[in-house]
């Protein structure tokens, strides 16, 4: 079964880059049907590289960075429920 793949101009480039370059270091012809699976193949075998690549680059606060943020919280003495917040947020 052969489902079709979409992919951008530049991707359909770097494809037949690599089936040029293993055409020359191997002097074996491969399509780009088993250029993808042998990527696929090997890239789920390791997926943990792959799925952090997805992940934001966000980077947590230091445990000083949060000390120094918090140091300018100021306790006003006032004591508010949950249920006063929800209305400033919400309204009534």
């Amino acid at each position: 079964m052969s489902t079709s793949v979409k992919v951008t101009d530049t991707t359909k480039s770097r494809l037949e880059e690599l089936q040029a370059e293993i055409r020359l270091e191997t002097g074996r012809n491969v399509t780009q049907q088993e250029l993808l699976e042998r990527i696929v193949t090997d890239t789920y075998e390791s997926k943990e590289e792959l799925i952090e690549s997805f992940r934001d680059d966000f980077e947590p606060l230091s445990d000083d960075e949060i000390d120094q943020w918090l140091s300018g919280t100021v306790d006003s003495g006032v004591e508010t429920t949950e249920d006063e917040i929800d209305d400033v947020l919400y309204g009534e």
